[in-house]
């Protein structure tokens, strides 16, 4: 098992620590009951003494019950050893993801992510349970038994030693052939994961196009796959049991062989034959299981390594002890801006921007798909940072700040905006955790929201299913700014968060920023030319620059693609009209 993941068990050492420690207690009993048959037998019966055969009858039974007792205890204190074990790894995997810039998480992919939660950590925790219990008593069970083996015959002894390292070799090569196939396994498992979550979140665009056929058919696809992986694995390590099986006997028939001979000829009673077996059943079925926890420790060595990446993953942004906690205004300034999501080797998206806002201004951005409008707005709330130059949110460069802090004045209200499963009230709240009832309708009044939350049965006590799936493109988005209003911040930023709502609702929405939250900056990522007509400054983007920056009407005579946009849709729809 991988040190690092170790580092998880923490507050369950005592557990992990004392379950080996029962397992061996139940090692030393188990191993003298086969003594104490082969001294009924050979003592008790063949000398028909009735008083010693109870007398040693009942001490077993003693000692069989007290040692089912450390059994019990042992595979209760694994059990929680186990279980605490992947409780912690499931909270430090979910804690770090949560320091994880979105390049962080660009590495991974969410089902991946999933997956290293769920089945990955379920494999680790099994493997970890089983090994406390069964990597203790394994080794002390074969060496005990060994020697009480060895004090009876050690010819027989002998014929062991000889097979322990035989077939622990076979089934060690055994579960290293089936290694590399669970590895794929799991990498598999993303894919799945991933086509399943992608299917759902998607299942009402699926059923618009009738494509339900399609996509039970690349489902069907990835599950043969990784059902065919399963199947190699599988039938590799399926060769434990019969090899086991052939050594048994083989070993079975060779104690006969010898204890036989040697009880006709007197060296052996039928007692020590008889606890030889138990012996040798004893070794034989721990190095089964020994086996059977290398397989699961091989399966768990494919997931511990895909955990191990996860929490090995170095956040791209830290904060500095020194920290900055305080920011002063919400001017912008972008001086000679590159960025590149590959980093700096890669293919550039913003080329060399430079520009400033002032606290205050209403700041429209327009541009082409593709022209960077979205990385341009991510770079200020560090969702990325940048490759060349720097971003300035208050006179500081953004890197110099607590982003806690940062993030705390710089609402963003983005393309593809979630809500989570809980009230209107719960959802607003994320803003600010403390907020009263009426400061949250109040920031929906702002946002053009409290009309239709009023029209539902339970207003803002209705509940929202997962994703917001139970209300509008429109409504959605009104909540989330709604959401990012209650934040009360700096700057506010929305990329293209009025798309789905009407103009009429759009200027409201307008309206009510400039009168209620007059010193915020705000920024309106928008595809309409009435969305950003008003601006103080509008921002042209093109290709990752700045085509053109100036007010609607300076642009008009300035900017033709700004020109060509407001023509086709202003004067396209008076023409249409």
């Amino acid at each position: 098992m991988n040190r690092k993941l170790l580092q998880s068990v923490r507050e369950y050492k005592k557990q992990a620590f004392l379950a080996p420690v029962l397992v061996v207690l139940e090692v030393l009993l188990e191993v003298l009951i086969p003594l104490l048959m082969a001294n009924i037998i050979d003592v008790g019966i063949m000398n028909g003494d009735m008083n010693y055969i109870i007398k040693v009858g009942l001490l077993l039974v003693v000692m069989a019950m007290v040692s089912l007792f450390f059994g019990a205890k042992a595979g209760q204190v694994a059990a929680v050893a186990g279980a605490g074990y992947a409780k912690n790894l499931r909270h430090d995997i979910f804690y770090k993801i949560q320091d994880f810039s979105f390049g962080n998480i660009d590495h991974f992919s969410t089902s991946s992510l999933v997956t290293r939660l769920t089945t990955d950590i379920t494999n680790v925790q099994m493997a970890f349970m089983f090994s406390i219990r069964m990597l203790a008593r394994a080794p002390i069970m074969v060496v005990l038994s060994w020697i009480m083996t060895a004090t009876i015959s050690m010819k027989i002894a002998c014929l062991m030693l000889v097979t322990i390292p035989i077939l622990g070799g076979v089934l060690i090569f055994i579960a290293k052939k089936a290694h590399p196939h669970f590895i794929q396994v799991f990498d598999e498992y993303d894919v799945l994961n991933n086509t399943v979550q992608e299917n759902v979140n998607a299942a009402r665009v699926v059923k618009a196009y009738v494509r339900e056929d399609h996509e039970n058919e690349k489902f069907h696809k990835i599950s043969q796959k990784v059902f065919d992986l399963f199947t190699r694995a599988e039938m590799i390590v399926a060769w434990n049991s019969p090899v086991m099986n052939f050594v048994m006997y083989t070993v079975v028939l060779l104690i006969v062989l010898i204890g036989g001979e040697d009880i006709v000829f007197g060296t052996m009673q039928t007692g020590e034959l008889t606890s030889i077996m138990v012996y040798a059943m004893q070794i034989l079925m721990s190095l089964m299981m020994v086996s059977f926890v290398f397989v699961m420790i091989m399966i768990a060595e494919a997931s511990s390594d895909r955990i191990r990446e996860v929490l090995e993953e170095v956040p791209e942004m830290e904060d500095a002890p020194d920290a900055l906690t305080e920011v002063a205004n919400g001017d912008i300034d972008f001086e000679h801006v590159d960025f590149s999501y590959a980093g700096e080797d890669g293919n550039l998206s913003l080329k060399d921007v430079s520009l400033h806002i002032k606290s205050g201004q209403v700041v429209g951005v327009i541009g082409g798909t593709g022209s960077a409008k979205s990385t341009l707005v991510q770079l200020i709330p560090r969702l990325y940072d940048v490759t060349r130059g720097c971003v300035k949110v208050g006179g500081q460069d953004v890197r110099k700040y607590n982003l806690e802090k940062l993030r705390d004045q710089v609402s963003m209200v983005l393309q593809k905006n979630v809500l989570f499963t809980g009230s209107i009230y719960e959802n607003i709240r994320w803003g600010d955790e403390n907020a009263s009832n009426e400061e949250v309708q109040r920031v929906c009044k702002l946002a053009q929201a409290d009309g239709f939350i009023n029209e539902f049965p339970l207003k803002y006590n209705t509940m929202i299913v997962e994703g917001g799936n139970n209300v509008s493109g429109g409504q959605k988005q009104r909540l989330c700014i709604a959401r990012a209003l209650l934040k009360k911040p700096k700057i506010l930023i929305l990329d293209d968060s009025t798309s789905a709502v009407d103009t009429r609702t759009d200027a409201l929405i307008r309206k009510a920023f400039r009168e209620e939250i007059p010193d915020t900056t705000k920024i309106i990522i928008a595809q309409r030319i009435s969305s950003v007509e008003d601006a103080d400054m509008i921002i042209v983007m093109e290709n990752g620059q700045i085509n053109g920056v100036g007010t609607s009407e300076e642009l008009l005579k300035t900017n033709a693609i700004y020109r060509e946009v407001y023509e086709s849709q202003v004067k396209g729809g008076e023409d249409h009209e």
